[in-house]
């Protein structure tokens, strides 16, 4: 059952602005606190342990993360990381997503498509480059010339780009500029998941929560040439339960946090924004369950979908309680006011504040048009990147928006060419939802509205660009991408006709959004990280930004409403939790396979360690660089974690080595895989 009441009496024990305490920080690879860290347990890594972490940890380009866990490219992650390529290679004859997989071969292991695997191999400042390419210009001068600086970082860093990629990350707000350079893999192909429902019991009502019974692993492997890469740098496979109050680290890359953000920006957050988010989403997922309804075909294909609404519906409604708690915003509020009573009379940082207040003020009058033109729909996503990406290919490197600079061409192109299915009727129905809440929010004599629906209906326009298109089909879209700008002004296919005609207003707003919002967000943000090191010293980590970072902590439980809540759940006490009833009903493998389970193996356990969305699927890993399990969650009191972090109540949440090796062994065999895992040969 979700605690909600519990949560708003989450008090923030600590906060990005002023140095970290505890088991807080998202830390940086090549800014590790070690003193820090062995003040607190009398023990740190040293550089050849992180060396040795970096080069076993993973992102995954669908926003998680990952870790090599053999020579042979075998990859650990989250069943949810992985759900999408489940669905995408189901059909009515095979449902791998409710079934789960098992490749007895690799040659049978399922390509994942759009999915792609980054090991970073280099960290380098490149701020004083791109703030002397800033220099003094502000608004939308200031990111073109930041934009052209940062392209041809990314340009030199990487040369070859069937095997690299390289990223410039801002950090600090633009305080830091970083560049990431890492070695890609493009064929990703799954190789072990077990059952939905043995990943998700429990459902919604214990998303976000703990206890846990939550089968949240899956394997990929990475290929090259057509064969599984070696990969020597790998984390190894350390198949024990957790001790209670041993140290622990989680290697991933963190999505995005707000704990730097100024009370302007977190009024906006919880006026505007979530508002807006709460309400529509909430329409969309009562939309989908509805439709699924209609016929077991629908209600295969929305699952994942589904899915991931929910998840982030509970997201959403978690922010909008913490920062809706006086107790939650009166700790932000003292952060802030702390740091602008160190920083006043500093001439050197001048008032950054009032620049933030500025840009926010202006936001508010963009986001409603910003948001409600980019309607969606992938079949519409496919024709807006391929218009975007044919007028910015005619364009130099140095002069295109950032999504489409050379360093970033191979990963959309592969996005957009890779084979997937498309179900018409979803995609009616997310067109169709928000086209209409684009007419709702903004009116139906807004000029915008009328860009979008002209004298067509939400519901008419949806049905004749989505019957009409073709981009259904690899092989239109491939035409398109090699065919560039003629092929895109010669095409018929209504999908490309209308990006097309939103194209123009999609690029004004990105001006006047730049010139307003954020060019002058750069300069404060690099004025507010002068502050705060100048304040605090350098014992500070930026807000994620979904690039590499570490966490360290201990496994342990915590106290609720004077109870103490246990570290850690058994693989037994499934069995206790069933009750026969959706979400409670155990898996298929479950129940077969119970005489033969293990009821004492640690199941899920939670951890201090500092985490957010991006997190799922990093490694926890020990003392020892081994790792015990795979992170799949925070409790409901992590919520907040977007704006502060409380090492007394947030908990991270992880899957265990021990009921992993139990599912291998006994539950959804992979004999294969259990001896890859044991290094033997």
């Amino acid at each position: 059952m979700i605690r909600t009441a519990l949560f708003a009496s989450a008090a923030i024990a600590a906060l990005a602005s002023v140095p970290a305490s505890a088991d807080e920080g998202m830390w940086t690879l090549d800014a590790f606190p070690a003193e820090r860290m062995r003040a607190d347990y009398g023990w740190a890594p040293d550089q050849a342990w992180l060396d040795k972490v970096r080069g076993g940890a993973v992102r995954l380009t669908g926003g998680c993360s990952a870790s090599f866990v053999s020579p042979q490219g075998l990859i650990l992650t989250n069943h949810h990381c992985i759900a999408t390529c489940l669905a995408d290679n189901s059909s009515e004859a095979k449902d791998y997503l409710n079934d789960g997989f098992v490749s007895s071969r690799r040659e049978d292991e399922l390509k994942c498509p759009g999915q792609q695997a980054e090991v970073v191999t280099a960290i380098t400042d490149v701020t004083s480059r791109i703030k002397g390419a800033m220099g003094s210009l502000t608004g939308e001068a200031l990111t073109k010339a930041r934009d052209a600086e940062i392209a041809a970082i990314e340009k030199a860093g990487c040369t070859d780009l069937k095997t690299t990629r390289c990223q410039v990350v801002t950090l600090f707000g633009g305080g830091q500029y970083k560049l990431y350079t890492y070695r890609k893999y493009s064929d990703v192909r799954l190789a072990w998941a077990p059952e939905d429902r043995a990943a998700t019991f429990g459902g919604d009502p214990d998303n976000f929560n703990f206890p846990r019974y939550s089968m949240d692993a899956s394997f990929l492997r990475a290929y090259e040439d057509g064969k599984p890469v070696a990969s020597p740098q790998f984390l190894k496979w350390n198949p024990r339960p957790p001790v209670k109050g041993e140290a622990t680290f989680v290697v991933g890359n963190p999505g995005s946090t707000s704990r730097l953000w100024t009370g302007s920006q977190l009024a906006f957050e919880r006026e505007v924004r979530l508002p807006v988010t709460l309400a529509t989403l909430s329409e969309l997922r009562g939309r989908v369950i509805r439709a699924m309804q209609e016929s077991p075909t629908k209600e295969r294909e929305g699952l994942d979908t589904l899915n991931g609404i929910e998840n982030s519906l509970k997201v959403f409604i978690g922010r909008t309680k913490a920062l809706n708690d006086p107790a939650f915003t009166g700790k932000l509020s003292a952060a802030e006011a702390d740091l602008r009573a160190k920083s006043a009379g500093n001439a050197a940082i001048g008032d950054p504040w009032t620049t933030v207040d500025g840009a926010m003020s202006a936001y508010r009058s963009l986001y409603l048009p910003l948001r409600f033109t980019q309607p969606s729909s992938d079949l519409l996503g496919y024709a807006q990147t391929l218009v975007f990406a044919a007028q910015e290919r005619e364009k130099d490197n140095s002069e295109r928006l950032p999504g489409y600079t050379d360093s970033r061409l191979p990963l959309l192109e592969k996005q957009i060419l890779d084979e997937r299915p498309i179900h018409p009727w979803l995609d009616k129905l997310t067109l169709e939802w928000s086209l209409s809440k684009a007419r709702e929010y903004l009116g139906a004599d807004d000029p915008d509205t009328k860009l979008l629906l002209g004298k067509a209906s939400p519901e008419g326009l949806t049905e004749s660009l989505v019957n009409g298109t073709k981009l259904a089909d690899p092989a239109v879209r491939k035409a398109l991408w090699d065919g560039g700008m003629k092929a895109i002004k010669a095409s018929e296919d209504p999908m490309i006709v209308y990006a097309l005609r939103l194209a123009d207003r999609q690029r004004e707003l990105r001006k006047l959004t730049d010139a307003q919002y954020s060019g002058p967000l750069a300069i404060a943000g690099s004025q507010l990280s002068d502050a705060r090191f100048a304040a605090y010293g350098d014992t500070l980590y930026p807000d994620a930004t979904f690039t590499l970072r570490i966490s360290y902590g201990k496994v342990a439980g915590w106290t609720e409403r004077g109870n103490e809540v246990p570290y850690e759940t058994t693989m037994g006490g499934t069995f206790d939790r069933a009750t026969g009833n959706a979400p409670y009903d155990a898996a298929g493998g479950f129940v077969a396979a119970k005489a033969k389970i293990d009821p004492n193996a640690t199941y899920n356990f939670v951890t201090t360690n500092d985490i957010i969305g991006g997190n799922s699927g990093s490694p926890v890993i020990d003392r020892a660089g081994t790792v015990i399990g795979a992170a799949f969650d925070g409790n409901i009191h992590s919520l907040g974690g977007n704006y502060g972090y409380d090492g007394t109540l947030n908990r991270t949440v992880v899957v265990s080595t021990d009921a992993v090796q139990e599912a291998l062994e006994k539950i959804y065999p992979a004999p294969a895989l259990v001896k890859e895992l044991s290094g033997k040969k």
